[in-house]
């Protein structure tokens, strides 16, 4: 597999370089086959508990991780200055095709975009994010898709105590309508 990194080479300025924040006792749950298969995504990563790649802990040849910035509306209500508050954008890979694929980690962890939360995700939200994803594919609707899920041993907080979990979400583009409206406003600031 080749990686590309467009966002890092071409858009400095939209992002923080940032490695993910492996999870405790990381390894893979659950990996979309015909995902995988489709992009030429070599199946001895899945084997075992999986490549750390999967939770965090390590990355492929020629990934450079990095948090986006974009701005936007929270709620109906315009909330400013956004981003990656979980989620690291590792690279792009390029297909036999000619054609490219984010790779996105979410749940990866602090970025400098996370406001109050912590940077994680959990079991039931990669769950319904990997279930709905994989839906709105076979409705035809595009969107991103859920190549793996991976869990650890990571006590993440939120209405309980749950377990930490990371999706790895699969896109041809992760540019946001948020980045537009990010340099939209840091230029109408310097007027």
């Amino acid at each position: 597999m080749q990686f590309e990194n467009s966002w890092f080479h071409e858009l400095q300025g939209s992002y923080t370089a940032l490695n993910p924040t492996p999870l405790a006792g990381g390894r893979l749950l659950y990996h979309n086959a015909p995902l995988a298969a489709s992009m030429g995504v070599d199946e001895n990563l899945f084997q075992g508990e999986g490549h750390g790649v999967w939770h965090g802990a390590d990355l492929l040849p020629g990934m450079q991780p990095l948090a986006q910035v974009y701005s936007g509306h929270q709620f109906g209500v315009w909330a400013g200055q956004l981003g990656d508050g979980r989620g690291i954008l590792l690279g792009e890979q390029r297909l036999a095709d000619g054609g490219k694929l984010d790779w996105h980690l979410k749940g990866a962890g602090l970025t400098p975009y996370s406001r109050m939360g912590d940077g994680r995700a959990v079991i039931r939200s990669t769950v319904r994010e990997f279930l709905a994803s994989e839906a709105l594919h076979h409705l035809g609707i595009p969107t991103t898709r859920a190549l793996t899920i991976a869990i650890g041993d990571e006590p993440v907080r939120r209405e309980t105590t749950e377990r930490g979990a990371m999706l790895m979400r699969i896109a041809e583009s992760h540019l946001r309508f948020g980045h537009f409206e990010h340099f939209f406003t840091v230029i109408s600031k310097t007027k």
